[in-house]
């Protein structure tokens, strides 16, 4: 069935597949954006341009229009989602939000949605002080669960990856690696997972069509210490990894955890989507990065 929907952050990384996924599909997209970065779609989408902070600037950009889904790809706080709703109410069949594995906390493989059940959770008017990047997405899914008329669905997330990642946090191994540059990290026994930049658009994408609501984790199949994944870097560029247990601030590992962090996605799984083996794209993307 063609939706018309409207993509919240659309013009890089997996925002930017989602939308060439979405016009595959033939759904009817408008994309808004600050406008800062230049977008390939052509007359294929509809543009609005906003900041979506501004929550006069938005409600007025919105005004007179109606979309069956609204994909969220930055939103961070409980008040940018109080806002949201205030100006999406009326104008919105179903609502997805992109959002985290670091609304759980290190030391398990296996972390199930219920772990963190937003939807239990009440969150006061307009939370005081800076809030960390996980706290902060707890605090907006709560939101959109308790509060909204619409239904929501959040995808949380752990590492995305992919040629286009612009915090180059698998860049950062890959060259360090390849050229026997050493790097700090507390513990190579983590496990750790990661979703491919066009998997996390297609997970995306599925939650919007199929309608689901609440939290579902998402990453690809497997959870690798994170030795064996600088094996696998050690396998594809022929370098040698050399990690130090501790060191300057600007040499840590951006993997740099300090115990087991991954997600069960038995949920979603069971709702019907297929995720991608790790090792079927981990190596190639691996490679692609040491050629860069």
């Amino acid at each position: 069935m063609t939706q018309n929907v409207l993509v919240l952050g659309g013009t890089r990384f997996f925002g930017r597949h989602l939308v060439e996924k979405l016009l595959e599909a033939g759904h009817s997209v408008t994309i808004a954006t600050r406008g800062n970065t230049e977008d390939p779609f052509g007359e294929q989408v509809n543009r609005i341009k906003v900041d979506r902070t501004d929550e006069t600037a938005l409600s007025v950009a919105v005004q007179g229009k109606n979309w069956d889904v609204v994909y969220d790809n930055i939103c961070y706080t409980a008040d940018e989602a109080r806002a949201a709703i205030r100006v999406f109410t009326g104008k919105v069949g179903h609502y997805v939000l992109t959002s985290t594995l670091a609304v759980y906390g290190v030391g398990s493989a296996d972390r199930k949605e219920e772990e963190v059940d937003t939807t239990a959770l009440e969150i006061a008017p307009s939370p005081v002080g800076q809030v960390s990047y996980g706290e902060g997405k707890i605090q907006a899914e709560a939101v959109f669960f308790r509060e909204a008329p619409f239904p929501a669905a959040a995808a949380r997330f752990p590492i995305v990856l992919g040629p286009n990642d612009y915090t180059k946090r698998l860049h950062f191994h890959v060259e360090r690696i390849k050229n026997g540059v050493s790097f700090v990290m507390p513990n190579t026994e983590a496990r750790i997972c990661f979703i491919h930049e066009e998997e996390a658009a297609d997970f995306l994408k599925w939650l919007g069509e199929t309608g689901q609501s609440g939290a579902f984790n998402a990453a690809s199949d497997g959870k690798p210490k994170l030795r064996e994944l600088f094996a696998m870097i050690d396998r594809e560029t022929g370098g040698s990894t050399i990690v130090l247990p501790e060191g300057p601030e600007g040499e840590a590992s951006p993997f740099g955890i300090e115990d087991d962090w991954a997600m069960d996605t038995t949920r979603a799984a069971k709702a019907g989507f297929v995720f991608r083996r790790l090792d079927d794209w981990m190596p190639e993307l691996i490679e692609h990065l040491a050629r860069g």
